[in-house]
């Protein structure tokens, strides 16, 4: 079994911009540039066309639904926050602590994924928005689905009590730490500081500062059989964590990233990479540089089952 998915499903934004609703604890998103010069939203879009059309040239099988124009989502386009889908059948909703980002919840997408794939049940965690209490999807969880280890660093994105009792339900195992920048600001999502795929992982240990905890993570890696990739400060800002591993359809494991990522990457590490699986890449500065998100946060994996209807 491999830590990846056969299927993706992405969001093509219609409204397309800075969220000032996650600026404030979001440090990846850039202010310094001019928002005012529109050029940047036919960037992005340009950046989300190719990408698509880069991970579909490499037989990676993508489905893209529009974003709609009303109500404005500014970062509808990073799905993976607000579901996640399960092979026993299972799509969970997640809450979501930008008010704005709520809004990203589309019951039509859930209704297109009913009609197309097996679904068992649907979860509605949002109710927990009412207590404050936030879990981000994959932004906040970094499932190892091959040994049933859930990974999360708390934020005021990732609610640890909520985290651990969405693990349990799951049937995974909580890890539960700490992830802090080079000013000691807490990581605002998991995603950004840990990617986990089958063989390996990406982390930059510099930003687990508790030994125990640091200890505690590299343990599990060791013994669920991860090669590790530890990243520096200046490499997380370049989203090297910030990427997933995928099954193409003839099965073959690949990792999607950045451009941008893919030059930070040293030639050792790459190398550690490519004996395991392919590296897709593809520039989308605009993306990350607006929204401080990366490809990872671009991808909603489908475990879900194809309906297979017999006439």
């Amino acid at each position: 079994m491999n830590n990846s998915s056969q299927h993706i499903l992405m969001v093509r934004p219609a409204s397309f911009g800075f969220n000032e609703d996650t600026a404030a604890d979001n440090e990846f998103q850039e202010t310094n540039f001019d928002l005012s010069n529109t050029e940047y939203i036919e960037s992005a879009l340009k950046e989300f066309d190719h990408y698509v059309a880069t991970l579909r040239a490499n037989n990676i099988d993508v489905t893209v639904i529009d974003d709609t124009p009303e109500p404005r989502k500014p970062d509808s386009q990073f799905p993976n926050n607000w579901f996640t889908t399960h092979r026993d059948g299972n799509i969970f909703l997640y809450p979501m602590r930008p008010i704005n980002r709520r809004l990203e919840r589309r019951s039509d997408i859930i209704d297109m994924m009913e009609m197309c794939f097996h679904v068992s049940k649907v979860t509605d965690l949002s109710i927990y928005e009412e207590q404050n209490k936030f879990l981000e999807g994959t932004g906040s969880i970094i499932f190892d689905r091959v040994h049933k280890i859930a990974y999360a660093c708390v934020s005021g994105r990732t609610d640890q009590e909520l985290f651990e009792k969405h693990a349990e339900t799951l049937g995974y195992e909580p890890v539960v730490f700490t992830s802090l920048d080079e000013n000691d600001v807490p990581i605002y999502h998991t995603n950004v500081m840990l990617s986990i795929a089958t063989d390996f992982v990406v982390i930059c240990g510099a930003s687990v500062k508790n030994a125990e905890e640091k200890a505690l993570l590299w343990e599990k890696f060791k013994s669920t059989g991860k090669e590790i990739i530890d990243v520096s400060f200046s490499q997380l800002r370049d989203f090297t964590c910030n990427v997933l591993e995928v099954t193409d359809l003839n099965g073959n494991k690949k990792i999607t990233m950045s451009s941008r990522a893919f030059h930070s990457f040293t030639p050792e590490q790459i190398e550690v990479m490519e004996k395991y699986v392919d590296i897709i890449h593809s520039p989308i500065d605009t993306i990350e540089n607006v929204c401080g998100g990366g490809t990872r946060c671009m991808m909603a994996e489908i475990y879900l089952d194809e309906n297979i209807h017999i006439s």
